[in-house]
């Protein structure tokens, strides 16, 4: 079997696939519109798509399973800057004084994730 989609429950689809097109730099499908009940991110091949489905409830708890992110193009702390521009929130910052550690923001919707240092940052 292969992991086709990874999929996220939420209110807004198309408003939620647009934040995490733009923390990823993958596209929203050009089949998805605003207002659609259900909305891809296509991720690059083999790398499984962002799904984002409308559903009646809210989130109430911490997720069970969430993202691991780890930079290739900025330090760890540019990409939680940069992310936090895009309208997340820090839901806990995992940082140590050694420079070690992970941040995990929230998305527009509440959804948490992580943002781990990069491969550079790891070997220096």
């Amino acid at each position: 079997m292969i992991l086709r989609h990874v999929t996220i429950d939420c209110a807004e689809p198309y408003e939620l696939a647009k934040f995490w097109s733009e923390v990823t730099g993958w596209p929203v499908s050009d089949v998805d519109a605003p207002g659609d009940d259900e909305v891809l991110v296509e991720a690059p091949s083999p790398v499984p798509g962002l799904l984002f489905i409308r559903v009646p409830e809210g989130k109430t708890v911490k997720n069970r399973i969430h993202f691991d992110w780890m930079p290739t193009e900025r330090t760890r702390d540019e990409e939680v800057e940069r992310i936090i521009a895009l309208g997340a929130k820090v839901y806990e910052d995992h940082r140590t004084a050694d420079g070690r550690g992970w941040v995990t923001l929230s998305d527009p919707e509440g959804n948490e994730f992580c943002v781990e240092r990069g491969e550079a940052e790891r070997g220096s």
